[in-house]
């Protein structure tokens, strides 16, 4: 049975069985008042139709039956829902320099009509309704992108952009909202040429700078202008998302800054101060222009004043949630430059993060990910020295010894809160110095040597995630491996944090007490210290390019002087 058999399919009705009074009649009928045959002159179906109008006899009526559609209604329909044609016509090349045509008459009136009663709004006020008019019919471009180049030719985007220094904040906004949609993701990704015309257009006519001046004049306490800040960050997210080199562009023109600005004001948390923060956080993520700029306009400060609400208190409802969780995103970006390391420590970063760890509130997870960036790598020396002399280490070994159970105050997995306690324990056994390298292997020896036993059961937890990993990859090795590849998913499956637990190991293992209580704990799990050589030799030969290749020469004769000292 094919499809339009099942869909047409219907069961057979059963007959209904006739009550005690309709059997009487019939009965009646049927001794008494039997029809004759029709006469040769009637039709033979007179009677029945007769019947069937009077219904039976001492019975009421059944009220009538709902009209049904007729067949032409059902093809109507049925041709419709096919085609999915809306009523208007879509729009063609004819119609968009129609369209454009259109617009630009009524742009000219606004103008003149402006210019000749500048005090007398009355006289144009019908023109700037007009105008507002032509910007919405000009919405309908957006279901056709193949025509953005010939919208580019015709120079329709110089005169829309043109459109935001309006007087009228009304007008800027109207465009803001037709950018908006011009620029949507899902409609550039249908016409790839489109979409490089488009954007190619919008940059040469500094379209960014036009936006930033746009955001200056808006006043958020109105509805409508508070919609048209929220629309300019979804143009400015489009346009990266497309095209993510243009980042630094966008940010030098006044962005960045009008972002800072807008995070500073003393405004109730909202929609757009999250759109600020996650265009913040995009703007930093991959830029390290963008990072640079950050710092000198004093970024790394606001970040900090902004964060330092959370110190106390958790965020009220799940969208302020993920504001704070972009802002130490944002935080993170910026450290991953040289010269902001120097700004967060000067602007007592370190001491709001060990604020946050001992609050045990949400922000705790944000503050290890932020410390764990701090103090990596050669340029992370200050902060190291700086985290030993504010008692960071009453701080951060408590959170070394027992991982806080997962619950709505911890967001880190347990993998990942391990990962970031163990790269920083491990960052200062490089960077410190002196007496702070001292108080900080002194932590090892205390209570009967308790951190090197947790440290010796965290390199037995992930040397088995890694073999479990080896053995899969193992099994479902291809021909032609790619070494990288395959060096990457080891480090997800826990390579990494097996890296910096062994580093540790060999770090503290230059007492011999701590050395000899490593070796017992090996023996007594049946551990080598080959494979720990292993594991450092192979980290020694997979350094990246953090910092300059003097910096990477010097690290891997390091490690290596420890791996022969071990």
């Amino acid at each position: 049975m094919d499809i339009g058999e099942l869909l047409s399919f219907k069961p057979e009705q059963t007959p209904k069985r006739p009550s005690d009074f309709e059997r009487e009649n019939h009965d009646d009928d049927d001794d008494d008042n039997s029809p004759e045959p029709p006469s040769r002159g009637e039709p033979p179906n007179k009677a029945h139709r007769s019947e069937a109008n009077t219904g039976v006899r001492g019975k009421p009526s059944l009220p009538a039956k709902e009209p049904q559609l007729s067949e032409q209604e059902r093809e109507d329909i049925l041709k419709f829902v096919e085609t999915e044609e809306p009523d208007g016509e879509v729009l063609d090349e004819y119609g968009l320099k129609k369209l454009l045509l259109l617009f630009e008459k009524r742009v000219l009136k606004n103008q003149e009509m402006r210019i000749k009663f500048p005090e007398n709004a009355e006289k144009f006020m019908e023109s700037e309704i007009e105008l507002n008019d032509a910007i919405q019919e000009m919405h309908a471009l957006a279901t056709v992108p193949d025509l953005y180049p010939l919208l580019v030719e015709l120079n329709g985007v110089a005169s829309l952009l043109e459109l935001l220094s309006h007087q009228n904040s009304d007008i800027s906004v109207a465009v803001v909202n037709l950018l908006q949609e011009l620029t949507d993701v899902d409609i550039l990704h249908e016409s790839v040429d489109g979409a490089d015309e488009l954007i190619e257009a919008l940059l040469k006519q500094q379209a960014a700078g036009l936006l930033v001046q746009n955001l200056e004049r808006l006043d958020e306490s109105v509805k409508e202008e508070a919609d048209g800040v929220h629309n300019t960050m979804a143009i400015f997210e489009n346009l990266i998302e497309i095209k993510s080199d243009i980042a630094k562009d966008v940010a030098a023109q006044g962005l960045l800054q009008w972002i800072l600005k807008r995070l500073r004001a003393k405004m109730p948390f909202d929609a757009n101060k999250l759109y600020c923060s996650e265009i913040l956080s995009i703007l930093v993520q991959d830029t390290n222009e963008n990072r640079i700029l950050l710092g000198n306009l004093d970024g790394i400060d606001v970040l900090l004043q902004q964060l330092a609400a959370y110190k106390r208190h958790d965020p009220n409802s799940s969208e302020e949630q993920e504001f704070m969780a972009n802002l130490f995103n944002s935080l993170c970006s910026a450290l991953m430059a040289k010269e902001n390391r120097e700004k967060f420590l000067k602007g007592e970063g370190l001491q709001l993060m060990n604020l946050m760890l001992r609050e045990k509130k949400l922000s705790r997870n944000g503050s290890l990910k932020v410390l764990d960036h701090a103090m990596s790598g050669p340029d992370g020396r200050d902060n190291c020295n700086k985290f030993v002399d504010i008692l960071g280490l009453r701080t951060i070994f408590p959170l070394f010894m027992k991982t806080p159970k997962r619950n709505k105050k911890r967001i880190l997995s347990t993998d990942e809160h391990e990962e970031h306690v163990v790269s920083i324990i491990a960052s200062m056994l490089r960077n410190c110095k002196g007496s702070q390298r001292q108080r900080l292997l002194a932590k090892f020896t205390e209570n009967d040597y308790e951190k090197v036993e947790r440290i010796m059961e965290l390199h037995r937890k992930y040397l088995g995630k890694v073999e479990a990993t080896d053995r899969e990859l193992d099994q479902n090795r291809q021909a032609d491996p790619d070494d990288d590849d395959t060096y990457v998913t080891r480090l997800s499956g826990g390579l990494f944090t097996l890296q910096l637990v062994d580093y540790i190991i060999l770090e503290i293992s230059c007492t011999d007490v701590v050395k000899q209580r490593v070796l017992k704990i090996l023996n007594l799990h049946n551990g080598s210290m080959k494979m720990i050589r292993n594991v450092m030799r192979e980290f020694a030969g997979n350094l990246g390019d953090a910092g300059d290749s003097d910096w990477r020469e010097q690290e891997q004769a390091h490690i290596l002087q420890l791996i022969d000292r071990f």
